[in-house]
């Protein structure tokens, strides 16, 4: 313990607030909350730890803190801290970490939809779904059954599905409030189990078609039916009470931790979701951080059950009186269910998160040491991309303590030269994204990775020193067969890769995650050239029109094969529709 440190204990004082673990470059990598922070934080500094914490407290070269009036406030503090700084050492829920759910928006018209994002949205949302697919194909079916509006955009008169009988034609006829209020309800009552009534009446119909000898439409009856059992018969009714539960329960091995929870709702059990962490600190405390994240991006159930016989206590201040320990009946075997869910999952995936832990965490290390630098937390990845020397594109992809982090992916389409001129493509990245750092105050990477050897580095290294910013930049060298060999460093000299270290998947991974992010916006580029060329050959398509069906379509097969009625909706002229299929007819579809 140096001597810094030795004088931030003394100075820590006998009241709750939050602690910030700093390493050798003052990046934060752990934050934590105390009732008492004199306590809490010395407790770091005395006695044998686990080998994790061993590792955490060595990482640690500074410490501050902050002050708050109670462990609440602390609380709510460290959370916000943790998402802001996200230290390496934290939980930290994934991306995936919310669910898609059914909504029915709050318009004059609505729609019916899936959605995960569902902050301050407390009516008409349903779910959770277990997966995106799973909430898509209920969504179809409502809007089979329910004649809500389709259209993202009124057009001036009712479209195929108002015929079909499917929409109410609010575009064109007035529908009440009460009238949606009632289909609402419907629709509550149907996810809530309630389908009987539909399955009586579409039974009915599909017998009437097949006695007139409609098989056709006595067999869309049928599929409905099925799709009506499929989208319900998994769900068991537990509780007749139709409320909404998160069981929750957990196991821990060493200092790592699974989580399990039970979804519930309308007394019914949906599905179970596993989560495993390495975690440092008291058990509560590490499970109040995650259901607070896990929460802040999802919806809070009536009641969350957790298990008996530990310190809650400041559980309900934070998420309300809706905590529950049963410690007899029904609710007691659902946490049964959840812990063997957690215990199960532990088990199961362990050796997988460990060894994703060596190659991520670990990676980061061995490539801070290679490299000298202190700490390695967002590393900004670089690629160019072309087709046959068109349509230039560059773009950045982001990964933070060795995760991608899409929500700061970046795609650039190049502008100061129009040949596949490697040197001059990266230079313009470059500076187009470091000006924009200095000029907007952006994140700063702890390294630049260039997918390129000693020309793309130089590029790199030129343009920084022209903004005057110093951050560290390496390039991957590939051998004669495309295959990356080595590190190129900042002094230009290589590094070569053991392609069967750590350090090597983690920077494959980069390297193809960004690959395939160029590619991709490189081929839709592409296909937006190529597909505009054709519709500027097509009479009464003008710039806007043409720019409407590729916004909405994308591809020339979407075009040709749009109904005449979602084509009027986008307020295209019938003519100019009549020559759209005219000329799309003599491409074949893909």
């Amino acid at each position: 313990m140096n001597e810094k440190i030795k004088n931030k204990l003394k100075a820590l004082p006998d009241k709750p607030g939050t602690y910030q673990m700093l390493d050798k470059t003052g990046k934060i990598i752990y934050v934590g909350k105390a009732k008492n922070l004199k306590r809490r934080v010395s407790s770091y500094f005395v006695g044998a730890h686990d080998e994790k914490t061993t590792r955490l407290v060595k990482d640690i070269d500074d410490l501050t803190f902050i002050i708050t009036t109670n462990e609440k406030e602390a609380f709510l503090l460290e959370l916000g801290q943790i998402k802001k700084h996200l230290p390496k050492y934290n939980i930290r829920l994934t991306s995936d970490s919310t669910y898609p759910y059914i909504e029915v928006t709050n318009e004059r018209h609505p729609i019916i939809r899936t959605t995960r994002d569902i902050k301050n949205k407390k009516s008409n949302i349903f779910g959770p779904y277990p997966n995106a697919f799973f909430a898509n194909e209920t969504v179809k079916l409502l809007d089979t059954i329910f004649p809500f509006r389709k259209c993202s955009k009124f057009p001036k008169k009712v479209c195929l599905y108002y015929h079909l009988k499917r929409c109410l034609g609010p575009c064109e006829f007035e529908v009440t409030e009460d009238t949606y209020k009632e289909l609402i309800k419907k629709v509550r009552s149907f996810l809530s189990g309630n389908t009987k009534e539909f399955i009586d009446e579409f039974t009915e119909k599909m017998t009437f078609h097949a006695s007139k000898l409609e098989f056709e439409k006595a067999q869309e009856y049928k599929d409905l039916i099925l799709a009506i059992k499929k989208t319900t018969e998994q769900q068991q009714v537990i509780f007749s009470d139709n409320l909404d539960r998160d069981i929750v329960n957990f196991v821990t091995y060493d200092n790592y931790i699974s989580i399990n929870i039970l979804f519930m709702r309308n007394g019914k059990l949906l599905f179970s979701k596993s989560q495993i962490f390495a975690y440092y600190g008291i058990i509560e405390e590490i499970l109040l951080t995650y259901l607070a994240q896990f929460y802040d991006a999802n919806p809070l159930p009536n009641e969350i059950l957790l298990p008996y016989g530990y310190n809650y206590e400041l559980f309900p201040e934070i998420f309300g009186n809706i905590i529950r320990q049963p410690q007899r009946g029904r609710k007691v075997k659902l946490l049964e269910i959840a812990l063997e869910n957690a215990s199960s999952h532990l088990n199961n995936n362990l050796p997988v998160f460990l060894n994703k832990e060596k190659k991520t965490i670990g990676a980061l290390t061995e490539l801070e040491n290679i490299l000298d630098i202190p700490s390695i937390k967002r590393i900004d990845i670089f690629d160019n991309s072309h087709f046959s020397g068109q349509n230039l594109v560059s773009a950045m992809v982001v990964f933070t303590n060795g995760l991608p982090d899409k929500n700061a992916y970046r795609k650039y389409k190049i502008k100061t030269t129009a040949t596949a001129d490697d040197y001059q493509m990266m230079k313009e990245v470059i500076y187009r994204r470091y000006q924009a750092m200095l000029m907007d105050d952006l994140t700063q990477p702890d390294l630049i990775v260039v997918d390129g050897g000693l020309i793309q580095l130089r590029a790199a290294k030129a343009v920084l020193e022209e903004l005057n910013v110093f951050i560290p930049v390496i390039g991957l060298k590939k051998n004669e067969r495309h295959k990356t060999e080595a590190i190129i460093n900042y002094d230009e000299a290589e590094i070569a890769l053991d392609k069967h270290s750590n350090l090597y998947s983690i920077l494959y991974k980069m390297q193809e995650e960004v690959h395939r992010f160029a590619i991709s916006f490189q081929r839709n580029v592409a296909s937006k050239a190529i597909y505009g060329s054709i519709l500027d050959t097509i009479p009464k398509v003008g710039l806007v029109t043409k720019n409407k069906l590729l916004k909405k379509y994308k591809t020339l097969d979407n075009i040709k094969n749009a109904p005449r009625e979602e084509l009027k909706a986008l307020k295209i002229q019938e003519e100019a529709i009549d020559n759209i299929y005219l000329a799309l007819r003599q491409f074949p579809d893909k």
